[in-house]
Order: C-alpha cells, then structure tokens, then sequence
C-alpha cells in the first residue's frame, strides 16, 4: 500500500507537471501557426521575458509580414536588441545600421547611432591584441558626438572615448617597452616620441619622452664610432626638450645626467679626433 500511495503521488505530480507544459505552446506549434498576430503577440511576450533567442527566432519568422505595416519599426528594434541582449554584437552592429538604413528619421536612430558605437566597445579586446574594434568604436562615438552635441548619451559617450584611447596608449607604450626590452633601441626611442605626440595630455606624458631619452642614449651608446658625436648631440637636444617642457618632472635629474654622460662622450670623442689629427 504504501509503495502504491508513493507511486500515485509522483504520478499526479507528473501530470500536473505536463498540465502546466501544456498550457504554454512549444515554440514548434507557435511558427507553425498561420496566424502572424498569434507568432507576433508570442515574441513581446518572449521580449518580456527576457527570453532573448525565443524572441528572436520568432520575431525573424514574423517579420516579412508585417514589413509594410506601422508596425515593422518597433519590431525590427526589438528585433535587434534581441542579438544585443545575446552579447552578439557583431550581429546587433549589424542590425542597429540596417534599422538606421531604413528608419533614417525614426525619433530612436540617434540611440541607434549610439548602440551601433557601443557595440564596436563591447568588442573592444585587451590592450594586447588587435585593436581594430577599438579604433572603431572611437570613430562612431566620435562621429555620435559631433552629430548629436545635446544628446543625453554625449557624456558617456565622451567618457568612453577616453577609456578607450587610453587602451591605445597602453598597448603602444607596451609596443614601445617591447622594443626597448629587446635591445632595439632607435625603434624603442621612435615609438616613445610618437607615443608623446599621439598623447601629449598623458599623465604619464614625461616617462615617455624620458624613455624616449633613454632609448637614444643607448643607441647611440652602440653605434659606430663616426656616428656616437651626432647621436649623443640628439639626446642633449631631447634632453633640453624634456627640462623646457617638463620642469618640475621627477626624471629630470637622471635627464640632466644624460646631458652630462653625453657632454662626456662628445668631448671624448672630439680628443680622440684631435690625437688622431696630431699624429
């Protein structure tokens, strides 16, 4: 008996398991139906729910019927933050410029524009890899900006911009330690400077043009001896540059022994020219 009593239990709890599947049709029976109506009132609800990949599927399958109705604008914008929602971003950029394609004077293309940049953000990768995405993003915002000046999004746009040029500061300072660590000493010198011109407003503006100076000054350390006088000159030059621009820095001392160390090997450089010549 009891055994019996255990086995109707978990039958009526089955049933009514399957009572309640029952009463929400499957999404098989709801794009089968012919009733566009129907298929589209399913997908808001799915929307609701934030059941993204249900709502999408099924607003794909309404769609050409209500191409030519009011309606299709609100769907199609549905439609897209359906892939957003899914975090496929390369699908939602794609899907937020075709809704600005087709509702170029629609009141929602501007927060179109935006999402269209926010999704070249959202695949901005690490410092360390390709930063295609990145520089994309910065376009779109930028353009975002000069396009719409009173947008409520412009500060945060803004501010993405910033985060994301300073990502392209991490990865060509990297870029330029790389080169420096692997002893390649003009290339390291080259890309600090063009690091400083690119950033100029950096926070760490002085560290790159004192590693700038530290770069030429080991090359020029390495090089033949008819090319050391020319190229110590260059780093009093950079050196002189940096204490103008930088004054209160706290690499200007190791800067002003640079000047010194380079003072010392011109001169050595130039005895060595005068024994030469007396001989």
């Amino acid at each position: 008996m009891v055994n019996f009593a255990n086995f109707m239990r978990f039958l009526l709890a089955f049933l009514f398991i399957c009572g309640l599947v029952s009463c929400k049709p499957g999404m098989n029976k709801i794009l089968k139906s012919k009733d566009a109506a129907y298929k589209l009132k399913m997908a808001e609800a799915f929307y609701e729910q934030k059941k993204w990949g249900k709502a999408m599927t099924i607003y794909e399958d309404v769609l050409p019927y209500y191409k030519t109705t009011p309606q299709f604008q609100d769907i199609y914008y549905k439609y897209a933050y359906t892939a957003y929602n899914q975090k496929d971003y390369t699908n939602a950029e794609n899907l937020f410029k075709t809704f600005l394609e087709s509702f170029p004077n629609s009141p929602r293309s501007e927060e179109m524009e935006y999402m269209r940049a926010y999704t070249f953000y959202k695949q901005s990768p690490k410092a360390e890899l390709d930063q295609t995405n990145t520089y994309k993003a910065i376009s779109y915002f930028q353009t975002f900006i000069n396009t719409h000046p009173q947008s409520v999004r412009v500060n945060e746009a803004m501010r993405l911009v910033d985060e994301l040029r300073k990502k392209l500061e991490v990865k060509e300072y990297k870029s330029a330690m790389l080169y420096y660590n692997l002893g390649e000493f003009r290339a390291a010198g080259v890309s600090f400077s063009t690091l400083l011109d690119n950033y100029p407003e950096s926070n760490s503006a002085d560290q790159y043009k004192f590693m700038a100076i530290k770069s030429f000054y080991r090359f020029a350390e390495l090089s033949i001896a008819s090319k050391k006088a020319e190229r110590f000159r260059e780093v009093i030059e950079h050196a002189n540059n940096f204490i103008e621009r930088f004054p209160e820095s706290k690499y200007r001392k190791e800067v002003e022994d640079y000047i010194t160390s380079s003072n010392s090997e011109i001169q050595k450089f130039s005895n060595n020219e005068q024994v030469k010549t007396t001989t």
